[in-house]
């Protein structure tokens, strides 16, 4: 099952690509080597592949059907661009005929939320038309924090800080898959702490991993859940939530802002939804002491199976 209710709204994920990604030492050089084989029973094989040492992404977009609302949170990789990262690069995937499997069209989508400006979660929002890229989901409005607007947009010359994404892979992100969604005039650029949705659905800026990075946080009846992106990549981050990834753009704030989200998720018993685990996906924590634990799973079968 890839499908599961919180109040009014249905939630489906669609996996775009799993596997291997790199190895975990790299991508999370603060974390113990023993914290991954310590928790080997249930990294491997969803997490963590224990014979390589690699972590493993799952690259996905979760759909929110309710309240006459089609909204997709993060549209990953896209196809056809033009990138260095081989995972990246030229691909020509199912993704659209996965939305259709569950009855969902483009022109059905009214709302697309880019958690942020990385290009694995922003790839779907154009396509190609007649040679030219076009916003995919024509009668969406597509929010995104200013500050990642402004911050990965090649015009303001910011040199990103992270030490594993190519930079031209960050530029083709940009020009490729926001910027003609903005010319089409479906941008919404949001600043500050909070935007507001529609009743129960809100996006709450947590920066670290990206300036503008954000989390969307549902409220509906007695569910809450919280869309995080990328302010959680591994299920260690749960237990261990003061290392952070190689990928964001200031480790320290990102760390901040993790523990705060697992804060409130455990204070008011949100399922966290991150954009990348694998296995289930989706768990509540709880506090144990100054850190959490995982308190349970969500019904979601891994990918595949």
């Amino acid at each position: 099952m890839q499908t599961f209710t919180l109040g009014d709204f249905e939630i489906t994920r669609i996996t775009e690509w799993h596997g291997r990604f790199a190895p975990a030492d790299v991508l999370f050089p603060s974390l113990p080597a023993d914290a991954w084989r310590e928790h080997r029973s249930w990294l491997d094989p969803h997490h963590w592949d224990a014979a390589s040492g690699d972590y493993r992404a799952h690259m996905q977009t979760w759909v929110l059907r309710g309240q006459g609302r089609t909204i997709l949170v993060d549209t990953g990789l896209g196809n056809h661009k033009p990138r260095v990262h081989p995972l990246l690069a030229d691909r020509d995937g199912d993704f659209l005929h996965r939305l259709a499997a569950i009855g969902v069209r483009p022109e059905d989508v009214d709302t697309v939320v880019n958690t942020h400006l990385h290009t694995d979660h922003v790839g779907w929002n154009t396509r190609l038309v007649n040679g030219e890229w076009a916003p995919t989901f024509p009668n969406a409005r597509y929010l995104m924090h200013k500050a990642d607007f402004d911050y990965w947009n090649p015009a303001n010359g910011v040199t990103p800080r992270s030490d594993f994404a190519d930079p031209a892979d960050s530029r083709a992100g940009f020009e490729d898959s926001v910027l003609p969604v903005h010319r089409a005039g479906q941008a919404v650029l949001w600043d500050g702490a909070a935007h507001a949705l529609d009743a129960g659905l809100s996006l709450r800026h947590a920066p670290g991993h990206t300036p503008g990075s954000a989390v969307l946080e549902l409220h509906s009846g007695t569910d809450r859940a919280f869309f995080v992106g990328d302010v959680v990549h591994t299920p260690l981050q749960f237990l261990l939530p003061d290392h952070d990834t190689c990928l964001s753009e200031d480790q320290r704030q990102a760390a901040l802002t993790r523990r705060r989200m697992l804060e409130r998720a455990a204070d008011t018993n949100a399922l966290v939804v991150p954009a990348h685990l694998g296995g289930a996906g989706v768990a509540e924590v709880a506090r144990e002491g100054t850190d959490f634990v995982i308190k349970q799973w969500a019904p979601l079968a891994a990918p595949g199976e």
